[in-house]
C-alpha cells in the first residue's frame, strides 16, 4: 500500500520533471542553459517546498469555494488567505477620502451613467491597483533572469520596463495636485465644487497635454484601470456577454459539406 508521504514525494518529483523540461525547453531557445540551469535546480527544493497557494491552488480551498456558491467563510486551517467583503463602509486604502471622491467623479465622467453597485466595484479596484503598484513594482525588479524573459516575451519590452520604471503612486499625487491646481486657476475652486459640464470640459483638455506631464499620466492611469475595472465587474462581463468556459460539440464556423467535399465515412458506405 502507497503511504501518503511516498505520493506527496511522487507528487514532488512529478513537478520537478515538468518543471526541469520548461526550464530546459526556455533556456535552450535562449542559449542561457550554462547560466540558468545550476541556479534552479539550487532554487528547486526551496520552490517545492511552499505551501499549497501560493504558486499552485490548494485543492481543498479551490473545493470549498466552488461549493458554497459565494459565501466566503474560510475553512478552519486554510491554506488560502481570503478577501472577506466587509458590512462597514467602505475606506480607501490608498487615497485620502477627498481624494477618493475626485477618483470616483473621473471614472463616472469616463464610463458614463452606470449603477452604484458597478462604479463601487470600479472605484475600489482602482484604489487597490493603486495601493498595490509599489508592491508589484518591487517585485517585478526582484524577478530572477529567466522570468523577466519570459514575461518580456509574452508581455512585451516595452511593458515589463514601465512595471519596473514608473513609480505609480508618485503618478498619483502629483497627478491630482496638479488637477486641483488647473482647476484653482480656471475657475478658482477644488475640482469636486465645480459643476459636472466644467469637470468634464477640464478632463478633456488633459488630452492637448504632453505626455510627460504630471495631470496627463495620471489621468491616462485611471481611464486605463477604470475601463479594465469595468470590463473584469459583473455589469462588464455581462456587457461583453462573457459566458465564461463553454464547451462546443462542434466548431463554430468550420461545417464541412461531406457531399462535395469528397470525404469518405465508411458508416454512410460509397452510394
Amino acid at each position: 500500500m502507497t503511504k501518503p508521504t511516498e505520493i506527496t514525494n511522487e507528487i514532488t518529483r512529478r513537478q520537478w520533471l515538468l518543471r526541469l523540461g520548461e526550464v530546459g525547453m526556455l533556456a535552450g531557445v535562449s542559449g542561457l542553459v550554462p547560466d540558468v540551469l545550476g541556479a534552479v535546480i539550487e532554487d528547486q527544493e526551496r520552490v517545492l517546498s511552499l505551501p499549497p497557494g501560493l504558486y499552485d491552488p490548494s485543492a481543498d480551498a479551490m473545493v470549498h469555494a466552488l461549493g458554497h456558491h459565494g459565501l466566503v467563510i474560510p475553512p478552519p486551517g486554510s491554506e488560502t488567505e481570503y478577501a472577506i467583503r466587509s458590512s462597514s463602509p467602505f475606506q480607501p486604502h490608498f487615497f485620502s477620502h477627498e481624494e477618493f471622491g475626485v477618483v470616483v467623479r473621473i471614472t463616472e465622467i469616463i464610463l458614463g451613467k452606470m449603477d452604484t453597485t458597478t462604479l463601487s466595484e470600479v472605484t475600489r479596484w482602482i484604489d487597490l491597483w493603486f495601493g498595490s503598484a509599489e508592491r508589484v513594482r518591487n517585485a517585478a525588479l526582484g524577478l530572477d533572469p529567466m522570468h523577466r524573459a519570459l514575461a518580456a516575451a509574452y508581455y512585451g519590452e516595452e511593458e515589463v520596463r514601465e512595471l519596473e520604471t514608473i513609480e505609480h503612486p508618485t503618478v498619483a499625487r502629483k497627478g491630482i495636485a496638479a488637477l486641483e491646481s488647473a482647476c484653482a486657476q480656471k475657475y478658482s475652486k477644488k475640482f469636486s465644487a465645480i459643476e459636472i459640464n466644467e469637470q468634464t470640459e477640464l478632463l478633456h483638455s488633459i488630452s492637448t497635454l504632453g505626455a510627460n506631464n504630471p495631470l496627463h499620466k495620471f489621468f491616462e492611469t485611471v481611464r486605463n484601470e477604470a475601463i479594465r475595472g469595468y470590463y473584469t465587474s459583473a455589469a462588464g462581463l455581462r456587457e461583453l456577454d462573457y459566458k465564461g468556459n463553454a464547451y462546443n460539440p462542434e466548431c463554430p464556423g468550420c461545417e464541412i459539406n461531406t457531399e462535395k467535399s469528397g470525404i469518405h465515412h465508411p458508416e454512410r458506405g460509397q452510394g
